[in-house]
């Protein structure tokens, strides 16, 4: 009942009835050089170990479209879906456990997790996974950690004491170079000190989250991770995706990159086409979810 009125809200919310939100996103797959549904995407889960979404994290189709494709892979593999989160460090895994099993309220759930403060955006995965028992990865890494780095470099990681690494990926954490640092540098308008101690931070999220669902997967033999982040870290096949590939190189890994743009009435594939596996593009008009 809460998830049937999380899509009324949105709907409500964006000026938009649930019948016409299919017309304010495009999905393309770059192999088969077609468009393509959400059902196409969780059909090609079939042969794959995960799947990442790489999205705008204010983009409202796209938060619509996390939640619908949530709910089509799990009722596609009902006994290997399991829901993965940048927006959640890997030190609250025990309250996102209590609370997905119903054991602390969820104003304790979001104040103890640290929840994003756009929660509302996430909420709707998170219940649809307490309602069907589903697993949830808290996969980042926790922001004291992410201030240390900014502040030192990785290596103040190593005056960190062992039981930190409870929560972090083994060090030396490699520094990805090439396309990423090119990327990265773009972004934040050039090089400088200040940028590469930024760009460490940058490439410990990466490393926490991609060694949070390796860490998963080889417990779970078997599973299929749906993995949610901001989509500098996927695109490309760059930063997380890479770090995984790295640690798992058997996995069979496909991503999503979800933005909206422009040339929404007329996109421009190819311009798009070495971002991921799929590319979707949600309607600029549409209101942002902040």
């Amino acid at each position: 009942m809460k998830f049937i009125l999380f899509v009324i809200v949105f709907a409500i919310s964006t000026g938009l009835y649930a019948q016409e939100i299919s017309s304010h996103y495009k999905i393309y797959d770059v192999k088969k050089q077609k468009s393509i549904s959400i059902d196409d995407i969780a059909a090609d889960m079939e042969q794959a170990d995960v799947l990442f979404f790489g999205e705008d994290h204010n983009d409202s189709i796209g938060h619509y479209l996390e939640v619908e494709l949530f709910k089509k892979l799990h009722s596609k593999y009902p006994l290997k879906m399991v829901l993965s989160l940048e927006m959640f460090p890997t030190d609250v895994q025990p309250e996102v456990d209590e609370y997905l099993a119903g054991l602390i309220s969820e104003k304790n759930f979001v104040k103890e997790s640290r929840a994003w403060g756009n929660y509302k955006d996430y909420r709707p995965l998170i219940e649809y996974a307490k309602q069907n028992g589903l697993k949830v990865i808290a996969a980042n890494a926790a922001t004291r950690y992410s201030n240390a780095v900014t502040m030192g470099g990785l290596r103040v990681l190593e005056n960190f004491p062992k039981t930190s690494f409870n929560f972090l990926p083994p060090i030396p954490i490699d520094t990805a170079q090439g396309r990423y640092y090119e990327k990265f540098t773009e972004t934040l308008g050039g090089h400088s000190m200040g940028t590469m101690k930024i760009y460490q931070t940058q490439n410990l999220w990466d490393a926490t989250m991609a060694w949070s669902i390796n860490k998963f997967i080889k417990a779970n033999k078997g599973i299929k991770v749906l993995q949610l982040n901001g989509r500098f870290h996927s695109d490309e096949q760059l930063g997380t995706l890479a770090k995984l590939k790295q640690l798992n190189p058997k996995l069979k890994i496909l991503n999503i990159s979800s933005f909206s743009d422009e040339s929404f009435t007329n996109p421009k594939w190819e311009k798009f086409s070495q971002l991921g596996d799929y590319i979707i593009i949600t309607d600029p008009k549409v209101k942002r979810s902040y």
